[in-house]
């Protein structure tokens, strides 16, 4: 009887114990996104039924503003038509195990695929909605199941892309609530929706256990909407989500095809850019981005404290296209040499450098090199006893410092990397900038010849990329005029337009009574310009010329005293 006894207090015993053993245990936000922040570069792939027509559909092109996956949309194609192509999907080239091997190779650490894209049809088979891979084609395979199985071959972090909001097909939101254009969209139940479409898929795509859950537009997503989403991962603890839910908060903010010029306040970031102007396969999207521009976005994102992930779109039979590939082999040979100053580090403690960028890693900096003196000689704002410096790719080559009682001058070699060479430099105790003057604020003291009333020009400098200045309806010309608090020794400007419709502009400063040039340029877009050293404590921004009424997102001005 005591055996008994024993042995069922013992069974007990151990059923508790495993009860206790599956709960799920919640990490603290640094613990559950350790990883990912020391990841640093990733992949995004946007791939669906979209790859097909690739940006042209009976003639119609969807036009260079517009991305390959939109094409539904753009064209208006009736969903009866478009779900046909449902039936040419049957991409033999596909291999999930290539594709993340790739990825692995050129130095990215993770890897985020659409399990659904706006236009409804999943990478996943679906008990929800038959517009899925296994149902609605001829290819029958679970592509999200491959990918994640690869991702867990090659240790990349595996996420999913899903849009919880967006859908023209299932019944979901279109974008800005713009005009339905099929009578199946008509009379549609956006509740509804989320109830027999969201829900149950979104609940679908955790049982491949993802690492990331990348969700995106909130449109019509309102904080009881999306906190009913988000209660479904109260079981995945570990789960990384970024901040597109809406209404329900996320781990990490997401800039899209920009860098802020001053990184974000947030502790977790990450810009997502195409590498042509689309995100979805469009064979008529020829404007490719340099591999020199992407290296020296991930070095620029990397020293502000935050991540790139960098986004392709395969062709419909499974294909990376080759002008992907060639720019991912740049980035990934370089990283074979220098990822040391990329991979877990940390912000630049240096606000501006002019040559180029910093990084951190405890007591280590590394300066990366994109534009060396003439003489070789750099300086940077630090006094910290350096213990060794060396360059990266050969750390046999040493290089000479000397310090004086505000800066740390480095004497370089002659540098052979083409895009980005990088200085190690190891010193005693953290390193912390020794300019005595801050960077002006620009939260104070800007005004602008007009301004929207719900985009003023206070919004060119506050900090937040999603805010912007915007010129009153009609102005094709318009003056930023900044007064700082003191006189500061400037060397470079950020200029980040909101969209992209600047032709002309010019940067000024004061001196006495009059207006001097700084620079003039054209087609702003996003530019870090640099130029002779000025000191003054009023700036402008002179706007010659627009196709539309101009926006700046992000407007900085850089001290070097």
């Amino acid at each position: 009887m005591k055996k008994t006894i024993s042995i069922l207090v013992l069974s007990i015993a151990l059923q508790i114990g495993n009860v206790l053993w599956a709960q799920p245990v919640t990490p603290t936000l640094e613990q559950k996104m350790k990883d990912w922040k020391e990841a640093r570069y990733g992949m995004f792939i946007h791939w669906g039924l979209y790859a097909i027509p690739a940006g042209m559909y009976q003639g119609k092109n969807v036009g260079q503003s517009w991305d390959a996956a939109w094409i539904i949309r753009q064209l208006k194609i009736p969903v009866a038509d478009y779900k046909k192509l449902g039936e040419k999907f049957n991409p033999t080239h596909f291999d999930a195990d290539r594709w993340v091997k790739t990825a692995k190779d050129c130095g990215m650490k993770y890897l985020v695929i659409t399990a659904k894209h706006h236009d409804g049809f999943a990478l996943f088979p679906s008990k929800a909605s038959s517009f899925n891979v296994m149902d609605a084609t001829p290819f029958k395979r679970d592509i999200v199941k491959e990918i994640g199985e690869a991702c867990r071959k090659y240790h990349l972090l595996f996420g999913l892309y899903y849009s919880q909001s967006q859908d023209w097909t299932n019944g979901g939101a279109n974008y800005g609530n713009s005009p339905w254009w099929d009578e199946s969209q008509k009379n549609r139940d956006y509740d509804k929706y989320i109830d027999e479409i969201v829900i149950p898929q979104v609940k679908e795509i955790l049982a491949y256990h993802p690492d990331i859950i990348w969700w995106d537009t909130p449109t019509n997503m309102t904080k009881q909407r999306g906190e009913r989403i988000k209660a479904l991962l109260n079981d995945y603890p570990n789960i990384i989500t970024n901040n597109r839910l809406g209404g329900a908060s996320g781990d990490f903010s997401t800039p899209e095809q920009f860098i802020p010029a001053m990184g974000l306040s947030d502790k977790y970031w990450e810009t997502c850019m195409t590498m042509n102007d689309t995100w979805g396969y469009k064979n008529i999207d020829s404007n490719w981005k340099t591999p020199s521009l992407l290296l020296s976005n991930l070095i620029d994102v990397a020293s502000k404290g935050g991540n790139y992930i960098l986004n392709l779109g395969p062709t419909a039979d499974g294909i990376f296209p080759k002008e992907n590939l060639d720019r991912m082999k740049i980035i990934g040979d370089w990283l074979k040499q220098n990822g040391e100053a990329i991979y877990g580090t940390d912000k630049s403690p240096f606000v501006y450098l002019p040559f180029g960028k910093c990084t951190r890693k405890g007591n280590k900096i590394y300066l990366h090199i994109f534009n060396r003196p003439e003489d070789g000689k750099i300086k940077v704002p630090m006094i910290n006893k350096v213990v060794k410096c060396y360059l990266l790719s050969n750390p046999k080559t040493i290089i000479p410092t000397k310090q004086d009682g505000k800066f740390t001058y480095f004497q370089l070699p002659i540098l052979k990397d083409s895009i980005a060479s990088v200085i190690a430099v190891e010193v005693k105790d953290s390193v912390v900038s020794t300019l005595r003057k801050p960077v002006p604020s620009l939260k104070t003291g800007i005004t602008a010849t007009s301004e929207d009333e719900k985009n003023q020009a206070k919004n060119a400098v506050d900090g937040n990329p999603s805010s912007f200045w915007k010129a009153k309806a009609g102005n094709m010309t318009d003056t930023l005029t900044l007064d700082f608090d003191d006189v500061y020794s400037l060397s470079a400007i950020s200029l980040t337009e909101n969209n992209e419709n600047i032709k002309k502009f010019a940067v000024e400063y004061k001196s006495g009574n009059d207006w001097n040039t700084i620079l003039e340029g054209t087609k702003m877009g996003k530019k870090l310009l640099t130029f002779k050293s000025v000191k003054a404590r009023h700036v402008r921004l002179i706007i010659k010329e627009c196709s539309k009424e101009p926006g700046i997102k992000e407007m900085q001005l850089f001290a070097d005293e």
